[in-house]
């Protein structure tokens, strides 16, 4: 539910496994966006020799975007992927309560609200779970499975065998802000930028060290424009409300997020993108 940033690419990922899948959005214009992501990732490996044209035609049979409930009564598991706001995903849970089977479970991609907050919005609390994926969720091997104040064992046992089946690598995690990975993650990026500021450096340069001693693939600010700068600052907040200031959003990540400035999703973030 939801074919936004995550929802194309979780989708790609079920039937990638040779699972059917339905995706699911509110709006035409971003269902064929999430679509053309699922297919942009089989296109890819088609040209890269891993696949041919007739297996990525099979693995996009199983995905069947929708724009309505109607084929979600025998869905067995739910991955909830709207935007970071939990009002919005409460009202989408309320509505999936109403229009899944009783025996379905209804997992949330949050990278950091709380999985009692969205349970509380359904009669199933038992079986609402965090099952949250990593950007780029075709590449990226982690999943949290994360556990509300309600959540069954069996909805935990189930949400970790979906994760392996899926060729991921499940972490059990008890509810908190931000979970274990962001709430890591979103430490450093804010005192990165802090540091930034203070020290007078640009972007480049703190990333290109922070590649060359860290070991990491890339440097926090562009990983912040792939994520999008607006869930960055959304996750920051989160965390801010439930640990203090330490974690909030800087004033240059606030103002680029103001200016509209979302990173590669908007063509512009800290860096500019081109679409080539």
């Amino acid at each position: 539910v939801g074919a936004g940033a995550m929802g194309g690419e979780i989708a790609q990922v079920i039937s990638w496994a040779g699972l059917p899948v339905l995706l699911k959005d509110v709006d035409q214009k971003a269902l064929d966006h999430g679509m053309a992501t699922a297919s942009g990732v089989y296109a890819r490996r088609v040209k890269a020799g891993k696949l041919t044209q007739a297996e990525m035609d099979e693995k996009m049979a199983l995905i069947t975007p929708t724009l309505t409930y109607d084929e979600f009564g025998e869905v067995d598991f739910v991955v909830e992927a709207v935007p970071e706001k939990l009002e919005i995903k409460q009202a989408v849970f309320a509505e999936l309560d109403k229009r899944c089977q009783s025996t379905a479970i209804l997992a949330s991609n949050t990278s950091a609200l709380s999985i009692s907050a969205l349970a509380s919005a359904t009669k199933r609390p038992g079986q609402v779970v965090g099952f949250h994926f990593f950007n780029p969720a075709p590449v990226m091997k982690l999943i949290e499975v994360v556990a509300g104040a309600q959540t069954s064992q069996d909805t935990m046992d189930t949400a970790v065998s979906f994760a392996e089946e899926l060729r991921k690598i499940p972490v059990k995690v008890k509810e908190c802000a931000g979970f274990v990975v962001n709430r890591v993650l979103t430490a450093s990026m804010v005192e990165i930028i802090k540091a930034r500021e203070e020290l007078g450096v640009d972007h480049e340069t703190v990333d290109k060290i922070v590649v060359e001693r860290g070991g990491v693939p890339m440097g926090p600010f562009l990983l912040a424009d792939m994520l999008g700068l607006d869930i960055s600052a959304d996750v920051a907040a989160t965390l801010e409300k439930a640990y203090g200031p330490r974690f909030a959003a800087p004033k240059e990540l606030r103002d680029l997020v103001a200016a509209g400035n979302l990173g590669v999703k908007t063509g512009k973030g800290f860096y500019t993108h081109t679409s080539a």
